[in-house]
């Protein structure tokens, strides 16, 4: 059984073009089925205090692999 908490410890990197994306920050989960629909990454430096950027919200049919300390998403 994996916790959301799980996802906020690991890294979040762009197999498209081996960018690092971030933290995970929080997940979206649907209440109904308990299926989580996708992880949401800050995209600007200090939490997006600074810059107008949105955040990462990742689907998770883009999730490639969940390893120990990564994930790997296919983010175009």
């Amino acid at each position: 059984m994996v916790k959301s908490s799980d996802f906020r410890q690991k890294e979040v990197v762009n197999i498209c073009d081996g960018k690092r994306l971030g933290f995970v920050c929080d997940v979206d989960i649907d209440m109904n089925t308990g299926k989580l629909n996708s992880i949401i990454v800050p995209s600007g430096k200090l939490f997006g205090i600074f810059g107008n950027k949105e955040d990462y919200i990742i689907p998770w049919d883009k999730i490639k692999t969940i390893g120990e300390d990564i994930i790997l998403v296919d983010y175009s």
